[in-house]
């Protein structure tokens, strides 16, 4: 009897469960409450103070701050490429520890450090928004806002005397503000020469710690001085004024500033080919730098000379010794008509050692092409004594390292002598009555220099440097900048009209050494013309 009660009891319960769960099923779906209404929506003002101080801090910056912007187009990059991102961190990761980790080990007798296990999850970081900042300088400013509440799982095996550890980190929290700043920025991709990364604030970090599988942050005290050290040590290191540093590019062969002068010197001609009708030549020398977009440097003629003797010499800015070469061409002038190349050579200037002069004998060519055999021909020959002299960088000021540095021209530039940089920037509102085509003309001590043209627009920008080497410092010079704009069309009606001009006194150059400002334009409504101007001396 008690056998079959028990049977009897388990039925009834099985059936007992089935026909509540179908009653309770039908009630919940046909038994809604019709009185739910919609959440009310209201304005962040009519919240009270309470309910403010809740959500304030899950509100975007972008909302709260007018000049922060939405990045939410970078929030869904992020997203997407977060698996790959992930897999390539931890790759990265992995190879710069590893040499530092093989290093430090033996110090402490461990016999192995390993990585059992390293992702940063599914969950990618997001910013709530950025700031940019817009200066006259080379450079770009970023501040964004990061937050990022990852589940990463980071297990490092650690094996020593015979025994196995393991530490395990999980539910990391990073919130930080950044600083990225990008400067200089120059031609050469990837368009900056370096990344300085500070932060403006403390960040916030938290995150679990396993030792052996038991949770280290539960330890009474532990967790808060393990936060407040990470802060401390973090903020020592890189809270604003702070830096840290990565290197990118070489800012000087990025940005193809002046590296050093090289000393020319055209001491004679030997045994040049007769070109005149009356067993002639008139012979002179055109001096250029390959990559340079300086017009040559010329020498004296030398009417009716075979064996011509110049002993003249001339300075040529160097940008890049290992890549520009010395071109020299021959001419034999003549009165009317086109003068006739007599020979030509080119030296590079990676074959000569700095601060040593080189006299050198050339063979006239008729061009560089080595399978050309009209190059067998006897022209004749040239030399000429060289020496290039690199910039001083030991007295570099170091506020101007981290920019644009203003150097030291070498020793054998003349006493009190020294190189005057332009830079042409951009202007700014400027525009013509009849057509807005505009470059800029630049006039000192009556040598003129051309930026190119820049088609229908009034905010031009060139991005232009003009070198003057002078024998002494230009303080009592003006230097006179005209923002031209020329017709594209073909007519006499209004062929050029002057946008503005502006006239700088280089005494605060050459005591300042460096002077980076937006100029107005005279007899320009609105007009603007961002010049940096530097001046190196040797002393």
């Amino acid at each position: 009897m008690g056998f079959v009660s028990t049977i009897l009891g388990f039925c009834g319960f099985g059936v007992g469960i089935s026909f509540g769960l179908v009653i309770g099923y039908y009630l919940f779906i046909y038994f809604q409450p019709c009185d739910v209404k919609d959440p009310v929506i209201r304005p962040l003002v009519e919240r009270d103070t309470k309910s403010l101080q809740q959500i304030l801090s899950e509100i975007p910056l972008w909302i709260k701050c007018p000049d922060y912007d939405r990045v939410d187009w970078l929030n869904k990059f992020l997203e997407y490429m977060w698996p790959y991102l992930d897999k390539a961190i931890c790759r990265t990761a992995k190879d710069i520890a590893a040499p530092i980790i093989a290093e430090q080990i033996p110090k402490y007798k461990i016999d192995s450090v390993e990585f059992e296990t390293l992702t940063l999850g599914s969950l990618p970081p997001t910013f709530q928004g950025m700031k940019v900042y817009v200066t006259d300088e080379k450079e770009l400013i970023m501040e964004p806002s990061l937050k990022w509440a990852g589940n990463p799982n980071v297990t490092v095996a650690v094996k020593a005397f015979g025994l196995k550890a393991t530490v395990q980190v999980v539910d990391l929290q990073v919130f930080a503000a950044p600083r990225i700043t990008l400067k200089p920025l120059v031609p050469s991709f990837p368009c900056f020469a370096k990344i300085l990364v500070s932060l403006m604030e403390k960040p916030h970090v938290d995150f679990g710690l396993k030792l052996l599988g038991a949770d280290l942050m539960s330890v009474p005290g532990l967790y808060r001085f393990v936060q407040e050290t990470i802060k401390d040590q973090v903020a020592n290191m890189y809270l604003w004024p702070k830096t840290l540093e990565v290197q990118i590019l070489d800012p000087s062969k990025a940005m193809k500033k002046p590296v050093g002068i090289l000393h020319v010197k055209i001491l004679r001609a030997m045994k040049l080919r007769k070109k005149d009708l009356m067993g002639g030549s008139d012979p002179y020398v055109k001096v250029k730098l390959t990559e340079s977009k300086l017009p040559s440097k010329k020498t004296t003629v030398k009417h009716k000379n075979l064996n011509p003797e110049w002993d003249e010499e001339f300075n040529m800015v160097v940008k890049d010794p290992e890549t520009q070469a010395l071109e020299l061409s021959v001419y034999d002038w003549e009165q009317i008509g086109k003068h006739d190349k007599m020979g030509m050579n080119v030296i590079p200037l990676k074959d000569l050692t700095p601060d040593e002069s080189k006299t050198m004998t050339l063979d006239l060519l008729k061009n560089m092409d080595s399978n050309d055999t009209q190059n067998d021909k006897d022209r004749g020959q040239i030399m000429v004594e060289l020496t290039y002299k690199p910039f001083k960088e030991d007295e570099v000021p170091k506020e101007f390292e981290e920019s644009d540095a203003v150097q030291k021209v070498p020793e054998g530039t003349p006493p009190g002598g020294g190189v005057l940089m332009i830079t042409v920037h951009e202007a700014q509102d400027v525009e013509g009555k009849h057509h807005t085509n505009p470059y800029v003309r630049i006039i000192f001590r009556g040598e003129e220099r051309k930026t190119k043209q820049v088609k229908k627009n009034r905010d031009p920008r060139w991005e232009e440097d003009f070198t003057f080497v002078l024998e002494e410092p230009p303080v009592n010079d003006r230097l006179h900048l005209e923002v031209l704009s020329t017709s594209m069309r073909i007519g006499l009606l209004h062929p050029k009209e002057v946008l503005g001009y502006i006239d700088i006194s280089l005494s605060d150059v050459v005591n300042n050494k460096r002077i980076n400002e937006k100029y107005h334009l005279i007899d320009s409504k609105n007009g603007r013309l961002q010049v940096e101007l530097q001046w190196r001396t040797a002393s």
